[in-house]
């Protein structure tokens, strides 16, 4: 069969007739290239072992152990996206987009779906380059001078905000990294403008006061969400997510209260912003 890639609303392309744990060299570049072009490729029906969702990460990109989730059972590779029956928090209730606080943020993330309550857990994912190129002139021109501060301490750190939470295993940690990126980058797959500030990791603008720093910072969060460039995904058990957080933001949605929902996540490397 020949792949068959349909863009969806708002933000990414779901791609129907590839096996990925026997994909060709082909289809690998079809998803890299989707990937890059649509920010979120979306497939289905790949129940994977741990030892295929790896080989398959590694023909994306190289492989990045994430320094906060929990990893799997015999596998540091694939972290834990878990909320148990008893949890009332989940992992990724926010707009963000992964690891904006490293010197050299990670590329993206192959996100699985593992288990999958029967209704809710889907995940908003927006186009960040859909949001750039819908500001105004004045307003890119402005953002073109101007460098972000990114960190993470606030969320992972000793006082962390998952440390008030029962997923208090994500915080208490003494490597909380931060990095200052372009608030506008050139994405070095595509060769496309995206905006790169995010609400959980972004604290302001380089040489800005923090007040100066919200308010723009609230106006671009606002506008980035706008329905046009927003899709929700619907996962079941074998659903992937492959997205590029050059180019997107995600959020989960917590809205499957007294059920379980796992993912496997792995992350892919990525390199410096410019």
């Amino acid at each position: 069969m020949t792949a068959i890639v349909q863009e969806t609303e708002g933000c990414g392309a779901e791609i129907a007739d590839v096996a990925v744990a026997r994909a060709s060299d082909a289809e690998i570049d079809l998803i890299r290239d989707t990937v890059y072009r649509r920010g979120v490729a979306f497939l289905h029906g790949q129940h994977l072992t741990a030892e295929e969702h790896i080989a398959f990460a590694e023909r994306i990109g190289p492989i990045v152990v994430n320094r906060y989730f929990p990893p799997s059972e015999r596998y540091p590779q694939i972290a834990k996206v878990e909320k148990t029956q008893a949890q009332t928090t989940n992992i990724g209730g926010g707009w963000h987009t992964d690891h904006s606080y490293d010197q050299a943020p990670a590329m993206g993330s192959v996100l699985l779906a593992v288990e999958t309550p029967p209704e809710g857990g889907d995940t908003l994912f927006a186009d960040m380059y859909a949001a750039y190129e819908a500001l105004s002139d004045g307003l890119k021109a402005t953002l073109s001078g101007l460098r972000a501060v990114h960190a993470s301490e606030h969320i992972y750190g000793t006082k962390g905000v998952y440390g008030m939470t029962d997923q208090a295993h994500l915080a208490g940690h003494a490597d909380n990294p931060s990095a200052v990126h372009p608030a506008v980058i050139v994405h070095p797959g595509s060769g496309r403008k995206a905006l790169y500030v995010n609400p959980a990791f972004t604290v302001g603008f380089e040489g800005w006061s923090r007040e100066e720093s919200m308010a723009l910072l609230t106006y671009l969060y606002q506008h980035a969400v706008k329905p046009q460039f927003v899709h929700r995904f619907k996962w079941r058990p074998g659903s992937m997510a492959i997205w590029d957080n050059r180019a997107t933001w995600h959020h989960a949605m917590n809205d499957y209260q007294g059920q379980r929902r796992l993912m496997h996540r792995i992350t892919i490397a990525g390199g410096p912003l410019a």
